[in-house]
């Protein structure tokens, strides 16, 4: 193999993963993926209902209280006629 022939190869590498490491920076990328986390969903809030009732065997009044129930931002959501209602339901 040509020292030529390993420059070239070494050069492509290296702005291969220049490239790369700008296209998928870790910390941004974390950035959103915990955003997308701490967003719960529908069933995740109809499931913290039925927690709930099978605790206190009563429903929940309110989304504030299932706050104990859920990891993450649930206040889009309401409970209409013992189910969640918001974004997705």
């Amino acid at each position: 193999m040509h020292l030529t022939h390993v420059a070239m190869a070494a050069a492509v590498t290296v702005s291969v993963a220049g490239v790369s490491y700008a296209a998928l920076d870790p910390a941004e990328l974390e950035a959103k993926a915990q955003v997308v986390a701490d967003q719960a969903s529908c069933r995740t809030v109809d499931t913290a209902i039925v927690a709930y009732l099978a605790l206190n065997d009563t429903q929940p009044e309110s989304i504030t209280d299932l706050a104990g129930y859920v990891k993450g931002d649930i206040t889009a959501y309401s409970i209409v006629d013992g189910l969640a209602s918001g974004p997705g339901c």
